[in-house]
């Protein structure tokens, strides 16, 4: 039998224990009880929480998606106070809580899944850095694992101040010196380098340029090797115009090209796929849940492609039903792509229902209705 301390620190890591703790498993938590007491007439009582630690063994599970809890039911098999030996209780799990998990048998996937929330971050194995200038602020993102995460906003003096502006027109170069120190501050604060592979500059003016070269300049007066060793590898890249975001900076050519072996490029590339099948050779391709599942128990299914709100739905049901048509789809050899909420394309995938599939073989078959 195995045992580890856990501390879930958000509502996903509550609803991964929902899913990995079973009857039959023991889970040890500090809990409260309310106990009555009597007082010294002998007549009445009083009632008070206390605080006490039990150790039950599992008998089942629920996960209230309003409150963002794990409720585990037991039965007791430690003596105290306050708990019989064989009764039940209940414990309440809760974000920054800490309680033990015993298991007989971890299965590989249960440790996998562990494993894979402890090394949880915002944006894990990021592949692209980005910094977007806009015309008031800049904007940090990092890119990896399907995750595309805005981890720093910094703005100018002039966007914090109200927009009011000195009598020169253009920023002085001290305003945009202090402007670009603090993007690279925030940029050397958020962005490993030695990690990421690309880092793209991007804006519609001279700024791109101008910040590179900053850069440059600073790493070399602070000897920041991390910099100095992988200035080959920042690019600058035109924002798309004034108004240019991330969805059309990840469209240009220049940065598909550092993308296009990225798990965020290869996303870009199927849902673009599915749209062109959609339009044109509708056969190949089917949207919403009910023509996805069909074609999966046809085995049709090459790359599923589904938005994070469906696959993290809070509705249990909802979720395990989408849960369970993700792992048919990988058991039969085909591809799951999730789409983040954060993800540049995520409105388009919403679009299609929020889940779309590319098909191995045409299935002219499917209604139309049930999309």
């Amino acid at each position: 039998m195995g045992r580890v301390t856990i501390i879930p620190e958000e509502s996903d890591d509550l609803w991964i224990l929902y899913n990995i703790i079973n009857p039959g498993d023991y889970v040890t938590a500090d809990t409260s009880r309310k106990v009555h007491h009597q007082l010294n007439d002998g007549k009445n009582t009083t009632a008070s929480r206390v605080r006490l630690s039990v150790h039950l063994k599992v008998t089942c599970c629920d996960f209230d998606k309003d409150s963002s809890t794990l409720r585990i039911q037991g039965r007791n098999l430690e003596p105290n106070r306050y708990v019989v030996v064989g009764s039940f209780h209940t414990l309440t799990l809760e974000c920054n809580k800490p309680f033990e998990l015993h298991k007989k048998v971890w299965k590989h996937d249960v440790v996998e899944a562990l494993q894979e929330r402890e090394n949880h971050e915002v944006c894990p194995d990021a592949e692209l850095a980005v910094t977007l200038f806009q015309q008031d602020h800049a904007e940090i993102y990092l890119i990896g694992k399907g995750v595309i995460a805005m981890v720093f906003k910094v703005e100018t003096s002039s966007s914090r101040t109200g927009g009011r502006k000195s009598s020169s027109s253009s920023p002085s170069s001290n305003t945009k010196n202090v402007f670009f120190r603090e993007v690279f501050a925030a940029f050397m604060k958020h962005v490993d380098l030695n990690k990421v592979k690309n880092t793209v500059i991007a804006s519609e003016d001279s700024k791109k340029d101008e910040f590179r070269r900053f850069m440059i300049s600073e790493a070399k007066r602070m000897k920041m090797r991390s910099v100095e060793e992988n200035i080959g590898r920042i690019v600058v890249a035109a924002s798309g115009g004034c108004n240019g975001d991330l969805k059309d900076l990840l469209g240009e050519s220049t940065v598909m090209n550092l993308m296009k072996d990225s798990k965020v490029g290869l996303q870009i590339r199927e849902l673009r796929k599915v749209w062109d099948m959609v339009s044109s050779d509708s056969n190949r391709a089917c949207y919403g849940l009910k023509s996805v599942e069909s074609a999966q128990e046809m085995g049709a299914i090459e790359t599923l492609l589904i938005s994070d709100e469906l696959y993290r739905s809070d509705e249990v049901a909802t979720r395990k039903r989408y849960g369970c048509l993700v792992k048919a789809v990988k058991d039969s050899g085909g591809d799951a792509l999730v789409y983040s909420s954060m993800h540049v394309l995520a409105e388009q995938l919403q679009q299609l229902t929020g889940i779309a599939a590319i098909l191995r073989f045409p299935l002219p078959v499917l209604d139309d209705e049930a999309y």
